[in-house]
């Protein structure tokens, strides 16, 4: 079954080539992406015999969602080529995504833990399991776990599981995320960045990666990864955790507010 994703005819601007390859690289339904040349539009290919309306919808949205694919997205790359001619010319200027906002901030936690990669393999493996049983319990030795990776799990499956099915999580959760996912002003900068802070497990450099993801991308998450490339990149030799905001200012301050397509 194929789809169709209307880009913008307006614009010219997206380019499926150039914006993966400048990227490292409930039910699961396996799709293929293609930007026919010169069309404004993608080509998805959905590799299940038939599916629901519903399903139709849900697969474009996560997929535009995880290619940026809207009005906002399309204004924040062209002004940002606008002030960088090198990106224009590379097709610079999109970050990828997770399909859904809590993918996002879990991910970004997972980031740091030198096991990341591990972690979120673990819970597509387990989604299945929930997708099937709502209440079924993590069984804690991994060689239990079938090889069929699912979709990374929603936080509304996450709760269904017996084994985190509290009081706690649930008004976490009830009280921040669905709230988070809705927050798209653009005015709402430091507001959602305070909310943020108060999640447990979400200091400065995961708030930093939600943000971006969200689409604010003022704060450039700083690790140690980020403290290499100002090192080998931008002959910062100095850099720490103490001076790493002087010296990303120093650099990437002029792109404001775009620092982290930088």
């Amino acid at each position: 079954m194929e789809l169709k994703l209307a880009l913008w005819e307006w614009s010219g601007r997206f380019d499926m080539e150039k914006a993966v390859c400048n990227h490292d690289s409930s039910r699961s339904v396996p799709v293929t992406i293609s930007h026919p040349l010169n069309h404004p539009f993608l080509l998805i290919q959905v590799h299940h015999s038939s599916i629901s309306s519903a399903d139709e919808a849900v697969i474009l949205e996560q997929i535009g969602r995880t290619l940026r694919i809207s009005n906002k997205d399309e204004r924040d790359v062209m002004e940002f080529q606008g002030r960088h001619s090198s990106a224009r010319e590379n097709g610079l200027g999109r970050i990828f995504r997770s399909p859904s906002f809590f993918g996002d901030a879990v991910k970004s936690i997972l980031l740091c833990n030198c096991r990341s990669l591990d972690m979120a393999r673990a819970l597509c493996l387990l989604q299945p399991k929930i997708a099937l049983d709502g209440n079924a319990r993590l069984k804690r030795k991994r060689s239990k776990c079938s090889d069929d990776i699912g979709n990374f799990p929603s936080w509304k499956e996450l709760l269904a599981w017996s084994w985190v099915h509290d009081k706690y999580l649930i008004k976490q959760y009830n009280d921040h995320i669905p709230k988070l996912e809705q927050s798209s002003d653009p005015t709402s900068f430091e507001i959602l960045y305070q909310k943020l802070l108060k999640i447990k497990g979400s200091g400065p450099f995961v708030c930093s990666n939600i943000m971006m993801c969200v689409g604010f991308y003022q704060r450039i998450p700083s690790g140690s990864e980020a403290i290499r490339h100002l090192k080998q990149v931008h002959g910062k030799q100095n850099c720490s955790k103490e001076t790493i905001g002087k010296d990303d200012e120093e650099i990437h301050g002029k792109y404001n507010p775009f620092q982290c397509y930088k």
